[in-house]
């Protein structure tokens, strides 16, 4: 019985959040389309991405999400085009279904400085599972007879719904300047703020405000050791990012960087605002969410990553955050010469 009501107090808890936040990436340049639709097309070639990321796998009621996209380039009309699919289960009894179109338009400035527009639509069916829940005139006949109903009168049950399903349509844009070394990135998501309530309340998703930003620093063979052979081509580099996104009353910022020393990507970031307190119980607690370490292979066109949050919250015992990713650009479709270090254009952002 206790059991019950402690999933239900979780599942409810799920459900308001779930109203006011997006399913969240620790590698999140390895899930380029979610960050922002102005990357559709940025790689210069069709390229497809795989992401799956299980948050909080120490409890029974943990946050499950996954997206796979496909993107390309259309040289002909300088635009880029994508197909994104994220599906999110919070909890056991929460899920949610995005499938979304991108486009994006891309304009050169000059030789070494490019930006790009991007918009997107999306359809989202979202759909609750009620059949494991306790409601409140249960447990209050419970306490006062001694037994236990199996139905509810709950108002939201009415007409034997124990799985209702939501559907809305949702709209975002995004913006991106980028050159050889940098790039800079502002999105807006949920723009016409969508209805997401079950039960004809007025539950209206936030809109989330995200900027993406980041700098490749070159490394010299001598900053590094010595390199004999092939190994004078490899790719080396040190790159700083930042990822700001704020949505309603709720902020978060990723800084970190990314070492790569071909094949081989390391990276490391703090998830929180160390200058930022908020106030529980009259205690004034530090917003500070994680510390994430990621190793990654990329070899050519093919990349994986595995990333793992260290909670340094008071969650802590949640079991942190495991994720991996997959990416491959197919760039002898576009680029029959073997072993293509790079495309025209194409943004040098990390692929993790």
């Amino acid at each position: 019985m206790l059991k019950r009501i402690f999933i239900l107090i979780l599942s409810l808890f799920s459900c308001l959040y779930a109203e006011a936040q997006d399913p969240q990436y620790s590698q999140f340049y390895a899930s380029p389309l979610f960050l922002n639709p102005a990357f559709a097309g940025a790689a210069k070639a069709p390229r497809v991405s795989l992401n799956h990321r299980n948050q909080w796998p120490s409890l029974s009621a943990n946050f499950v999400t996954s997206s796979l996209s496909t993107d390309l380039y259309l040289d002909k009309f300088n635009s880029g085009v994508g197909l994104l699919l994220t599906t999110d289960r919070q909890f056991t009894n929460l899920t949610t279904t995005d499938i979304g179109a991108i486009y994006s338009y891309h304009l050169k400035i000059n030789e070494g400085l490019r930006a790009n527009l991007g918009v997107q639509g999306s359809y989202v069916t979202r759909r609750i599972n009620f059949a494991d829940y306790t409601f409140g005139d249960q447990i209050s006949n419970y306490l006062q007879t001694g037994n236990y109903p199996t139905l509810s009168s709950d108002p939201i049950l009415q007409g034997n719904n124990s799985s209702p399903q939501l559907k809305y349509a949702d709209f975002s844009t995004g913006a991106l300047v980028y050159s050889e070394q940098f790039w800079i990135g502002a999105s807006v998501h949920h723009i016409n703020r969508p209805n997401q309530s079950f039960n004809n309340n007025d539950a209206r998703l936030p809109m989330k405000f995200g900027i993406q930003a980041g700098f490749r620093i070159g490394l010299e063979d001598y900053m590094i050791g010595n390199n004999l052979g092939d190994a004078i081509d490899r790719e080396k580099s040190i790159t700083p990012v930042i990822h700001y996104k704020k949505q309603g009353q709720s902020d978060q910022l990723d800084v970190g960087a990314y070492l790569t020393y071909a094949p081989m990507v390391l990276g490391a970031w703090y998830r929180g605002i160390p200058l930022k307190s908020y106030k529980k119980d009259n205690v004034s607690i530090v917003s500070q969410d994680a510390a994430v370490l990621l190793v990654g292979y990329r070899q050519d066109n093919f990349s994986i990553g595995y990333s793992y949050d260290v909670t340094i919250s008071r969650l802590s015992s949640t079991g942190g955050a495991h994720e991996i990713s997959i990416s491959y650009i197919f760039s002898d479709l576009i680029e029959p010469r073997k072993n293509v270090r790079s495309r025209k254009g194409e943004l040098k952002c990390p692929k993790f």
